[in-house]
Parts: C-alpha cells; structure tokens; sequence
C-alpha cells in the first residue's frame, strides 16, 4: 500500500499543471473547446482523470489557467515607468520617451492580436472571461499591460482608465474579429480570392446607396490585417495623445 501510494504521489508531481495546459492548448488549437475533454486530455498525457483533477478540478478552472497562460505568453515587454509630471513634452528626449512608449503599445497589442490569431478559440475566452469574471487573472493582466504604457504617456490620471478601456476594447474586438474571419472562411478558402470577390461585389452596388463602400472596394481588396490592425491603433493614439495628455 505504501509502495502504491509513493508511485502516485510520483505521477502526480511529474504531471505539473504546466504540462495539462500546454497539453490543453494542442487540443484546442486541433479541435476547438469541443474537442478539449478530461477523457481527451488524459489520452494526451497518458495518465489518469485522478492525477489531472489533483491540479485543476473542472473544465471551466483549466479554461481560465489555459486563456491566462496563452494572454501571459503574449505579454511579454517590459513595463513602462510613469511620466514624472503632469508638464508638456516638449525637449527631443521627452518625444523619444513618447515614441518609446506608443512602441510598446502597440507591442502588446500585436502580442495579442497574433496570439488570437494562433488561437481561434481564444477570443471567445477572452469576453467570456472580460465579462464573467472580470476579478480573475486574465483581465487585470491585459489591462495593466495597456493601462501602464498608457499612463507613461502622461495621460492625466482621470483619463487614464478611459483611454486605457478604449485601447483594451479595439484589440480585443479588432482581433477577434480577424479570428472569426479566418475560422469561418477556413484553411481551404484562399484569402486573395475571398477578399478580390467582395471587393467586386462592393464594386456592383448601386452607386447612390453605397457611394462610400464602392470607393473604398479596392483598398479592401489589397489591404493588411495586421497594418490595418496597426492604424487602428495609430488612430487611437492620436486621439490619446491630442485630447488626453496635460497641455501647456
């Protein structure tokens, strides 16, 4: 019996809950969160439901460690120090400090787009824990990596919650709608093809009714993701910077 119970205190310490994450992010990158069951994960791992639930206890609790673990990996530039004062940025160093800053800005949110991208179902964990439970690990941690920088630029302090918010809710609903797109048109559909299709549909449209969309058809057709996805923060910086920072 002693014997039994050293082999499975063995098991259960070699099998980390590391392990069942990383284990955990293969099946839903395979199979969605339909695919990613105690039986499957157990397969995986070549181990026992009992040695899995000594770590996590339900699937909804490894959810939440496999969103918190993919979000930290995203995540990882240096944070930013605060601005020391409230007073205008006006000397070459003081621009460069602001350039700085916006760059890691914008390092985070492409370390979360592309992690979206990755990850198809991690955009659906990411509102369900942004609204469920907005206390747990994952929210504070993407909000404190945007709202650090934000309050870098010098962002004055009543600002700051709603300048960080607004950056945090572009990312997220600019990256996961990249997400859904590439989900539902599937690996076998070729983008090219898919966006010079529209862009000729948008073309046909009655030109009173759609005056703006048959003029931009053409930009659809030929523009990036991920530098749209930029300009979009660019956008949003601007309005920070113009409207939100202390001015002399």
């Amino acid at each position: 019996m002693a014997t039994r119970t050293r082999r499975s205190q063995r098991r259960t310490e070699a099998l980390s809950r590391e392990r069942i994450v990383e284990a955990a992010v293969e099946l839903l990158d395979a199979a969605g969160e339909g695919g990613l069951t105690f039986r499957a994960l157990t397969e995986r791992l070549a181990t026992g439901p009992g040695a899995i639930y000594w770590h996590v206890a339900n699937k909804s609790e490894l959810l939440d460690a496999v969103t918190d673990a993919v979000v930290a990996a995203a995540l990882t530039i240096e944070p930013a120090e605060p601005a020391e004062s409230a007073e205008p940025a006006e000397s070459a160093e003081s621009a460069e400090s602001a350039d700085s800053t916006q760059e890691k800005i914008r390092a985070v949110a492409l370390g979360l787009f592309d992690a979206i991208d990755e990850h198809p179902w991690l955009a659906t964990q990411l509102t369900a824990q942004l609204s469920r439970s907005p206390w747990g690990p994952v929210t504070p941690r993407i909000l404190e990596s945007v709202g650090r920088q934000v309050r870098a630029l010098g962002v004055s302090e009543g600002s700051q919650f709603t300048a960080a918010s607004a950056l945090v809710h572009y990312i997220l609903g600019a990256a996961g709608q990249n997400a859904a797109n590439g989900r539902d048109l599937g690996p076998d559909v070729d983008r090219g093809e898919f966006l010079d299709a529209a862009s000729k549909a948008w073309q046909e449209l009655d030109p009173d009714d759609y005056p703006f969309t048959r003029a931009v058809a053409e930009q659809m057709r030929e523009h990036d993701d991920r530098e749209q996805f930029l300009a979009g923060i660019d956008l949003i910086l601007t309005g920070i910077t113009a409207l939100h920072l202390p001015r002399g």
